[in-house]
């Protein structure tokens, strides 16, 4: 599970939880349940990770026993890969709606702005184990997400893993009904996206921060020789200067900066701790010693393969 923080409509700071590929059914709908109880509201899931059923299961028990109303929690999907063409959208969500068993999301978003092969692989791939990609307009897929909305299947829309001129290839679209309310993207210390950040707060679009803490180190999305992002000695000071832990720094960081942040746990002691994020303020000094130490490290290099470089939405921010 990601533990987040989402900014809503009213400027308030949501907390949230997010799914991940690979977590285990069961320990999804445990964690999901746990975090809804000590006060997250905001989930964040996507049908790659192949347990929104169990996400679904512990959004509607938490609402059955008074614990929250639907309205009090804000639920994002993302459409996967496969399912980019303009007439795969809508049954993508729909299948989602369904594993959920909810009759809206809050929010849908393009997972990658890269097409590849439809089907029920996840990860259509040739003979030489690269992703096998598709043709699509993604201002196509993006009119068929505008209908989604119109159809109240979803109530905002947005992108993720999306480059600025990906950005505005949707944002020039004629005709655009509405733009991205959101662009999630990885995002921590090492890798703080200041220019992409400053382009989406002049469109008012949210940036949204994954992999804030770095990531799990898990061999087949990234590279294992990138230092670790929660040993960085600057970091650690500080921490220690506030008493708090360096991953709280890191969260907090993002939060000074006007970034939604997501944040990975299945330890229920830490989902509480991060909550603690609103109990301590950096101060400016402490904001640019951590802008100093953006590296412009990529630690999810989504290392399956693209087979052509001009389908790869990282080559440029």
């Amino acid at each position: 599970m990601f533990l987040g923080l989402l900014r809503s409509a009213t400027n308030h700071w949501l907390p949230g939880v997010e799914g991940f590929l690979g977590t285990a059914k069961r320990e999804a709908q445990e964690v999901t349940q746990f975090a809804i109880e000590v006060g997250f509201r905001h989930i964040d899931c996507a049908h790659v990770y192949q347990n929104e059923e169990q996400v679904g299961q512990a959004i509607r028990s938490k609402i059955a026993d008074g614990t929250v109303k639907r309205e009090d929690i804000f639920y994002t999907s993302k459409l996967w890969l496969t399912s980019l063409r303009q007439e795969l959208v809508r049954p993508a969500l729909e299948k989602s709606l369904k594993n959920l068993q909810l009759d809206y999301v809050d929010l849908y978003i393009i997972h990658f702005p890269l097409a590849v092969k439809p089907g029920e692989e996840l990860f259509p791939k040739d003979e030489n184990g690269k992703l096998i990609a598709d043709s699509v307009d993604l201002c196509h897929t993006w009119e068929a997400l505008e209908k989604c909305k119109d159809a109240g299947l979803t109530k905002s829309i947005g992108v993720s893993n999306f480059n600025h001129k990906q950005l505005e290839k949707i944002l020039n679209k004629p005709g655009l009904k509405y733009k991205p309310v959101c662009n999630q993207v990885e995002c921590h210390p090492y890798l703080n996206q200041r220019k992409l950040l400053d382009f989406c707060k002049s469109h008012d679009i949210v940036l949204v921060a994954y992999a804030a803490l770095g990531s799990q180190r898990l061999k087949e999305w990234m590279n294992q020789n990138h230092p670790v992002l929660l040993e960085d000695p600057v970091l650690c000071a500080i921490a220690n200067k506030h008493k708090q832990t360096p991953a709280l720094v890191a969260l907090r960081y993002q939060i000074q900066r006007g970034v939604v942040v997501l944040a990975k746990s299945f330890n229920k002691k830490r989902i509480k701790e991060n909550i603690q994020v609103f109990d301590f303020e950096l101060t400016p000094e402490d904001m640019k010693a951590i802008d100093g130490i953006n590296r412009n490290i990529r630690y999810y290099e989504f290392l399956p393969g693209i087979s052509s470089p001009r389908h790869n939405p990282f080559l440029s921010n």
